[in-house]
């Protein structure tokens, strides 16, 4: 089930003497946040009072209503800050990690399942999604486009197109061959 509110980050520490707090981003970037006009507290039950939010590095500084001095800003040092999915629109096949997980993995062209989705990591060039298939076996697989067949969230199917040995087959034929002696 999609949550209405997202984890969207984490105030790390105060930024001059007026108030403003410095946010450590959970999402794509300062800049992503930045475009939002309401964030909130504890999970989405609180409007946080956003009044004004900057990019400073890779950072987002915000000013929050009622919080005048550093001394204020400092007392909301490791709060998360959440955002409202209404509130957001992604382009098209980019998708919150959030709705990622939990997924079942299925091959495109044969209809295997391969597992589910458990982690997404973030690599700079492209995630890397966390599989684990009923056994327990892990795979890491590319989430290039490539790769990606099609990802239906309210479904909960993400169908892949597996390269070759990525969810083990050529382990499984190499394993074989040389129990026969066949290895080189």
């Amino acid at each position: 089930m999609k949550k209405q509110f997202l984890e969207a980050g984490r105030i790390v520490g105060t930024h001059g003497v007026r108030g403003e707090m410095r946010v450590e981003p959970w999402c794509d970037s300062a800049a992503f946040l930045q475009k939002l006009k309401r964030l909130y507290f504890d999970e989405g039950r609180t409007d946080a009072g956003l009044l004004a939010s900057r990019v400073h590095k890779s950072l987002l500084l915000i000013r929050l209503q009622g919080v005048e001095s550093a001394t204020q800003a400092d007392l909301y040092r490791g709060r998360v800050l959440y955002l409202n999915r209404d509130d957001v629109r992604l382009p098209e096949n980019r998708y919150f990690i959030s709705d990622l997980i939990g997924l079942s993995v299925i091959d495109d062209a044969t209809g295997v399942v391969y597992g589910t989705v458990r982690e997404v990591f973030e690599t700079g060039a492209n995630n890397v999604y966390r599989i684990v298939n009923e056994e327990g076996g892990e795979f890491l697989f590319p989430a290039v486009d490539a790769m990606i067949a099609k990802t239906d969230i309210d479904a909960g199917e993400l169908f892949v197109r597996p390269i070759p040995g990525i969810f083990g087959e050529e382990a499984d034929t190499l394993t074989a061959g040389e129990e026969d002696g066949d290895a080189h």
